[in-house]
């Protein structure tokens, strides 16, 4: 009895094996006239496409603020605050939606110096840091907000820097990915007709695009200074737009 069984097993080991064997190397499997590609996704013709479209940013966006500083706390506070209402108001008055302002930090520390004699940091005021974010709509009219700004907060006023964007890049994109797409297409056709082959379509695309946040510029004059007689001059330039893709064409027969 148990060499029958041990004949079973043998014949079972063998047609496994035999399983085995039967099956397509390289990734590829057989049954009947099905064929399978495991490796497909290296075949065919990848290229990378870019497309570039330059934009002329419409909103201006301010980062702005006020920084007191006392030997008391409560005063410095006092001080900040006081001047923050002025800042904001200004900003509405000259057309700034409150949706626009957005308060982005805030801050109270103690301002410390080295006491060589004793040895040690010892507290000579209190700081107080209120920021914000401003966006001008009306591009153009950015050093107007500015002045004003400056002429609200007076010495506490602090323009830290200015940027630019684009509040609908929709078309930009648009425009951008029918050049990513040609600059693939023109690329895929070279390849092909470099390596003697007939290029089919496409069977793969993977689109990525980047999104241009505000250029920030931080070159801006040292506030806390008198109001100039003529307004800040502003310069947008331009921003770029950018889509890649990524197409894989077939090879056709």
């Amino acid at each position: 009895m148990k060499k029958i069984w041990l004949a079973i097993i043998g014949v079972i080991l063998i047609l496994g094996v035999m399983a085995l064997a039967s099956c397509k190397s390289e990734g590829t499997s057989s049954t009947g006239n099905l064929k399978v590609d495991l490796n497909s996704q290296q075949t065919g013709i990848w290229v990378n496409g870019e497309g570039k479209v330059p934009a002329i940013p419409d909103v201006a966006i301010l980062s702005l603020g006020i920084e007191a500083q006392e030997t008391d706390v409560a005063l410095a506070q006092s001080e900040a605050a006081a001047a923050m209402d002025k800042v904001m108001s200004a900003l509405k008055d000259a057309g700034v939606a409150e949706k626009d302002i957005q308060t982005r930090y805030f801050n109270i520390q103690k301002v410390t110096k080295w006491d060589n004699n004793k040895q040690e940091a010892i507290t000579i005021g209190y700081q107080v840091t209120n920021t914000v974010t401003a966006k001008v709509r009306k591009v153009e009219q950015a050093g107007q907000v500015i002045d004003a700004v400056v002429a609200a907060g007076g010495n506490l006023t602090r323009i830290n820097s200015i940027g630019f964007t684009v509040d609908n890049p929709t078309t930009y994109y648009e425009q951008a990915r029918e050049k990513a797409v040609a600059d693939a297409a023109a690329k895929a056709k070279k390849l092909a007709d470099t390596a003697g082959v007939k290029l089919g379509k496409p069977t793969y695309i993977s689109e990525s695009s980047n999104t241009p946040g505000p250029i920030y510029r931080t070159d801006m004059a040292a506030s806390g200074v008198s109001v100039p007689a003529p307004t800040t001059p502003i310069s947008t330039g331009e921003l770029d737009i950018t889509v890649n893709v990524q197409i894989a064409y077939a090879i056709a027969n």
